[in-house]
């Protein structure tokens, strides 16, 4: 899983996410659009990146437990990703 801008085309497998979706559906006939897929596979991406930068944060603060405050560090510079 790479961060934004690195060029390595990181990210989930759409095929992955629809499988973990279906998991979830009280009905097995419920389908999932592929503007949704896209969607929620861009939605996990930028999740998985904050969490990351979130854990680099309570590193940098010499923390074990990543909070609420790291997150809200983070939250400009993912931003600005976009």
């Amino acid at each position: 899983m790479e961060e934004p801008g690195g060029g390595g085309g990181g990210g989930f497998r759409k095929e992955l996410v629809s499988r973990l979706l279906n998991l979830h559906f009280r009905d097995q006939k419920t389908k999932v659009s592929r503007d949704a897929l896209q969607l929620m596979v861009e939605f996990l991406r930028i999740f998985v990146v904050a969490a990351v930068r979130g854990v680099r944060q309570a590193q940098a603060e010499d923390l074990d437990i990543v909070d609420v405050e790291q997150l809200e560090k983070v939250l400009p510079q993912l931003l600005l990703d976009f």
